[in-house]
């Protein structure tokens, strides 16, 4: 039996959405074998709580859990996966069994992990991904925070991106991007990883959001030339690859929180 189990929603993105709802929040739930499922493919609507739907073409907010699959399958780990549906979750025994009464939940043997942050630096102790010394994994842990901020903001304006701003925010993405793209030209002039001479969990992350953006602006790397054989290079490693192909990944539904 495999070491690792995932307990999530469904639909990536939905656990945060949750722990967040208010009033003024309508949450795009996306549940595999609904015919308006929404996943990479791109199908081109989804239901906006009870009776109301919008054409939404292929854009949508990612979630947290596919850099840990990500990282599981480039490491050639297997993994088992609990699915956790809304009318389980709205019961509230599983939620308050959830030590933040958040999911994703994260089992490695006998330990358990929330927060996927703490999760993500656990796996990369544990497989050699952060970083060959100390100032290498403070260096992979700066890249990872400050790709969370970079997530965090990405959801806080994506009602905006989607229906007002979307090219006036792909004009920003330079600006969101460089930190990152000046790491990654600063170490061997952007044809190795972000930090260091070996991958790390922080990498991981990086394609996650680079992958994402691809998907609400398609073709934005083609002005990020580092960025795009960065993309090249890491999605060419063969376990990964695998897996980047896999229906898994590509059918897996998606979904957004989006405030109104």
């Amino acid at each position: 039996m495999p070491p690792y189990t995932i307990v999530y929603f469904p639909s990536r993105g939905v656990a945060s959405a949750l722990s967040r709802r208010r009033a003024q929040t309508i949450v795009f739930w996306v549940i595999p074998g609904n015919p308006q499922q929404w996943c990479r493919k791109g199908v081109t609507k989804t239901v906006l709580g009870p009776g109301r739907d919008r054409d939404l073409g292929q854009d949508y907010s990612c979630g947290r859990c596919e850099v840990m699959r990500m990282l599981l399958a480039d490491q050639g780990q297997s993994w088992k996966e609990e699915v956790v549906t809304l009318d389980v979750w709205e019961q509230g025994t599983f939620k308050a069994s959830c030590l933040f009464g958040q999911i994703p939940k994260f089992q490695d043997g006998e330990l358990t992990l929330y927060q996927s942050n703490t999760i993500l630096r656990h796996l990369g102790r544990s497989f050699g991904l952060y970083g060959k010394d100390q100032q290498e994994a403070a260096l992979v842990d700066m890249v990872n925070d400050g790709l969370e901020d970079l997530f965090r903001r990405i959801a806080r304006q994506y009602r905006h991106i989607l229906k007002e701003g979307k090219d006036q925010y792909q004009k920003e993405l330079p600006g969101h991007l460089k930190p990152f793209e000046t790491l990654l030209a600063q170490n061997r002039g952007g044809q190795s990883f972000i930090v260091g001479d070996q991958i790390s969990f922080a990498d991981y992350r990086l394609l996650d959001v680079l992958l994402n953006l691809e998907l609400l602006f398609p073709g934005y790397l083609n002005d990020f030339p580092l960025f795009s054989a960065y993309v090249a290079r890491l999605k060419s490693r063969p376990k990964l690859k695998a897996f980047l192909e896999s229906p898994e990944h590509v059918n897996r539904p998606l979904a957004a929180c989006i405030k109104m």
